[in-house]
């Protein structure tokens, strides 16, 4: 990447934020879509909330995990849709160079927050299938506690750091931010300083907080399958497995999207369009198909929906 002499540099305070198109004219239809969906995403999470809290039969590790899942959802749609919303509304794409690290900060915060949680809940699974009898016991109020600190922990370490490495570049001109939120690469494409530190920070939080985490959940769910595959009959088989199974989808659909976002060779990110495509899908869909797909797989949820929603047949 090129770089400008020190000398001739100009200090950028404000970024033009692309988002999903070229376009200078508002874009009424998309608005409506995506106000939509993040009505859905909030009432939907605030709703599992809700019914978590409400139902005692929910007090328990698997649902005090998704539970804090729905806030981080809340949360990460909340830092990057409603901009989004305000650009294709007014098609005003300009925001400062501190709302932009804002938004970075938060948006590394939840990611990796995020991904420590899907790992956490992964493990609650295996204890719980595998140490059935000494479930309870290992998975004391204490120790989920330390669990959910150490995630949000990570979280913020990574978003310090994040914050700090691109707040320390300079930043000469273009400021054209070819994506819909402010995120680490489109800003170091940007940058006229040397990158080569913060990328290789950036590469290890990748490897760290985003492949650490997936190796750490595949692992446990092949010993989950091991296990499963060890009971004799078919429907035990099945039962056992349908716990996992709206946790796995999640995690199918997070890491899935998350790794095409930013494993994505760095050459093409700028020009390739599909990366834009899944990062909707990333940041703005998973949050808000997670309640829904916790409603839908899952048996004591979908009672407690219907109890409190007063509709009549829970069983």
């Amino acid at each position: 990447m090129a770089k400008v002499d020190q000398e001739n540099k100009t200090s950028v305070s404000m970024f033009l934020v692309v988002g999903l198109s070229e376009t200078k004219e508002p874009q009424l239809l998309l608005f409506l879509v995506f106000l939509c969906i993040y009505l859905i995403t909030v009432l939907g999470n605030i709703l599992i909330l809700t019914v978590i809290s409400s139902d005692q039969r929910l007090h328990t590790p698997m649902y005090f995990f998704l539970a804090n899942l729905s806030i981080i959802d809340i949360i990460f749609s909340s830092i990057t849709v409603p901009k989004l919303l305000f650009i294709l509304y007014t098609a005003q794409k300009s925001v400062l160079f501190s709302e932009c690290i804002t938004q970075l900060s938060l948006f590394q915060f939840f990611v990796v927050a995020e991904c420590y949680l899907l790992a956490v809940m992964a493990y609650d699974r295996y204890v719980a299938i595998c140490f059935p009898l000494n479930y309870t016991l290992i998975m004391s109020r204490e120790v989920r506690c330390k669990m959910i600190t150490a995630c949000w922990a990570c979280g913020l370490v990574n978003s310090v750091v994040q914050a700090f490495s691109i707040s320390h570049l300079d930043f000469c001109g273009p400021n054209r931010v070819d994506h819909f939120f402010c995120d680490v690469t489109p800003l170091f494409k940007l940058s006229c300083s040397d990158t080569r530190v913060g990328e290789a920070m950036f590469l290890l939080v990748v490897v760290l907080a985003g492949m650490g985490p997936l190796t750490f959940i595949l692992v446990t769910y092949g010993r989950i399958i091991s296990a499963v595959s060890k009971i004799s009959t078919s429907r035990g088989r099945f039962k056992t497995f349908s716990t996992c199974a709206s946790h796995f989808t999640v995690v199918a659909l997070y890491y899935g999207s998350g790794i095409f976002s930013y494993i994505w060779p760095s050459s093409t990110y700028a020009m390739d369009k599909d990366v834009k495509v899944v990062a909707v899908l990333y940041t703005i869909m998973t949050p808000m198909l997670n309640p829904i797909i916790y409603s839908l797989r899952n048996r004591d949820v979908k009672q407690a929906l219907r109890k409190a929603l007063g509709i009549k047949g829970v069983k």
